[in-house]
């Protein structure tokens, strides 16, 4: 068995004994308890790997849940992020405050020590992680409700069947022993049901849009013909599909997902271009 594979096993033996240290003179240990992980850190390479695929920028509000010894919390604060960490261990929160002091990011980066299944994290752009799978699953629900277009990115595990749009490893440079990998979700808007979508000056026609996370498929009821989305595509609040008509003209519309409307631009095979909305 692998090292890497060792102390995955040694998370559910640990949390099983309830052993939990506080102690003076804290160090934290690979391996130690926690309440729902043990704790292993995520190499350097990999966060700042985590943090490339989200393409942070100043403008993000990025908050770690279980953020351990903060130094994803940290190193996004260096990029200029407004970052928070979410650990309920109260000796890795005064550790990781320390550590963003002697980083001189106290003003970026900060810390709360809470239950991250408690806790209300909606307001964040950007939400990092490395938990079990079964504590993803749990967290799935939450992060799906948060707002279309928040980026998700996991060190190593999956959530379960919502498939992720974009997966790296960060061993390239040979400073990434193990847990290696970073999965990244964009929260998809929720467009599943029926729609009145008006192109143009034209009239209001029925469309009928399936959902599966960022999956979609669906009709559309044109005159002398109910035809496929072909192509469709659903990037957090961004949503594109072809439409083909009874004479054969293809149209590709693209726009973004604002509630219970939608709205963009239509372009035909010719290149002409006209505007159009969708409604609930």
């Amino acid at each position: 068995m692998s090292k890497a594979w060792k102390l995955w096993a040694a998370m559910g033996m640990l949390l099983a004994t309830g052993a939990f240290a506080q102690t003076p003179g804290f160090k934290p240990e690979v391996g130690q308890a926690g309440k729902d992980v043990v704790w292993v850190p995520t190499s350097d390479v990999l966060v700042n790997k985590m943090l490339d695929m989200a393409k942070v920028t100043p403008a993000d509000h990025l908050i770690d849940l279980g953020s351990g010894d903060g130094r994803t919390v940290i190193a996004a604060a260096k990029r200029g992020v407004r970052a928070q960490g979410i650990e309920y261990n109260p000796d890795m929160v005064k550790l990781s405050q320390d550590n963003a002091a002697k980083a001189g990011v106290s003003d970026k980066a900060t810390f709360a020590r809470a239950d991250i299944f408690q806790s209300d994290f909606s307001q964040a752009t950007v939400i990092t992680m490395f938990l079990l799978p079964d504590l993803n699953l749990r967290l799935r629900p939450k992060l799906l409700d948060m707002k279309p277009g928040t980026r998700v990115v996991s060190n190593s595990f999956t959530m379960g069947d919502w498939e992720d749009d974009d997966t790296a490893t960060a061993n390239e440079s040979g400073e990434c022993s193990y847990w290696c990998i970073a999965h990244l979700w964009i929260v998809p808007a929720k467009v599943a049901g029926g729609w009145k979508l008006k192109i143009g000056d034209g009239a209001e026609t029925d469309v009928s849009i399936n959902q599966r996370y960022q999956m979609i498929d669906g009709t559309v009821h044109l005159p002398r013909i109910t035809t496929s989305l072909r192509e469709a595509r659903l990037l957090g609040d961004r949503i594109s599909f072809t439409i083909m008509d009874a004479s054969a003209n293809i149209q590709a519309f693209t726009g973004r997902v604002v509630g219970d409307r939608m709205e963009g631009t239509a372009r035909s095979a010719s290149g002409a271009e006209v505007r159009w909305t969708a409604r609930r």
